[in-house]
């Protein structure tokens, strides 16, 4: 792969930004879908590899750009086949990507910044506070340079950081994934995350058509917030309520993730006050598995006859819930897990 010498990188470019790198080499504005082509659907690392484009166009472009991919840093393999990769990130602190293969879904998790401010207690990503912010260069490249990265089926922004919080970089590593120009992919393919960032949300919402989850929790508002400050600035019956504007009874899908640790918001109270809080709205529940990320956050992980015990009553309700997995968890990979660490 390219060596940048501080050289600006493409990938991350939509198609009016390189329509502009096009100009400021003296190539015409159809070069930009050339160029485009070559980043996100032939996938080159280095600009030479544009053979379509001149000598002295390669030349003139070497000056000021490179591809802009960059290798993982480090990789680790979990017994169970999910993989993490280093990247590196913003601020000192490199972030992860979490590749997931399952039966005919190769899924990757990507992060969208280095650590994160949101300052949720049992997780260990809030833990290393924030760092920057990815570009969408960054962002672009771990999905692009990852080994699996041709096989992907399905794209989750759930990694390191809270994506409503850079949204404008999210943004366009979207209209990248989705556009004709771009790779192509169906808006039903991605899902993003979000504690309820509602300005930042409800941009998601009016400019793409990708799936949305939201990290409810706790149904309790005080209790939310003990687990969650962003309770304070963006309540959960807030943002429940913000959604009833959108539609989800077609291609779009509104999930909500749920943590359940024992003894905290694992028993029947909670989950009748959760369907309570999604009356309304067209939304499934994703009951997930604690998994602990020891200091001075004491939770333990709730039992599985408790999960089970939780999910059926929420399906008594008419709230569809299912209980998700858990992969990667011996290499740190499981949902709350990544820190950026370099001990791969």
């Amino acid at each position: 792969m390219e060596q940048s010498r501080n050289l600006r990188p493409l990938i991350g470019m939509n198609l009016e930004q390189l329509k502009g790198v096009a100009a400021e080499v003296g190539l015409k504005p159809f070069a930009a879908g050339q160029i485009a082509r070559w980043l996100y659907e032939k996938r080159v690392v280095a600009v030479d590899e544009m053979t379509d484009l001149s000598l002295h166009a390669r030349a003139k472009l070497k000056e000021m750009y490179c591809v802009g991919r960059t290798a993982p840093k480090a990789e680790a393999l979990s017994v169970d086949g999910t993989a993490k990769y280093l990247f590196e990130g913003a601020g000192g602190r490199d972030v992860e990507a979490v590749f997931i293969p399952d039966r005919d879904r190769a899924t990757l998790c990507v992060s969208s910044q280095a650590g994160c401010r949101m300052g949720c207690k049992f997780c260990m990503t809030g833990r290393q506070g924030f760092h920057g912010q990815l570009t969408a260069a960054q962002i672009m490249n771990q999905i692009l340079s990852v080994p699996c990265s041709k096989d992907l089926t399905n794209i989750v922004f759930m990694g390191m950081g809270e994506p409503m919080d850079n949204i404008d970089e999210v943004l366009r590593a979207i209209e990248i994934l989705t556009a004709k120009w771009g790779m192509g992919w169906s808006p039903k393919r991605i899902t993003v995350s979000s504690i309820g960032k509602l300005d930042g949300l409800q941009r998601l919402l009016r400019e793409t058509s990708v799936h949305v989850a939201l990290s409810i929790h706790s149904p309790f508002p005080s209790e939310r917030e003990s687990l969650m400050p962003v309770q304070r600035a963006y309540p959960a019956v807030k943002v429940i309520d913000a959604m009833k504007e959108y539609d989800f009874s077609g291609q779009r899908r509104l999930s909500a993730e749920y943590i359940m640790w024992d003894g905290v918001n694992d028993d029947l109270r909670h989950a009748e006050a959760l369907a309570r809080l999604l009356k309304g709205v067209k939304c499934r529940v994703n009951l997930i598995r604690y998994h602990a990320i020891g200091g001075n956050f004491a939770g333990r992980p709730a039992s599985r006859e408790k999960m089970e015990a939780f999910r059926d009553r929420l399906n008594e309700l008419g709230v569809t819930a299912t209980i998700r997995a858990s992969r990667g968890e011996d290499i740190d990979a499981a949902c709350g897990m990544l820190a950026g660490s370099q001990k791969l």
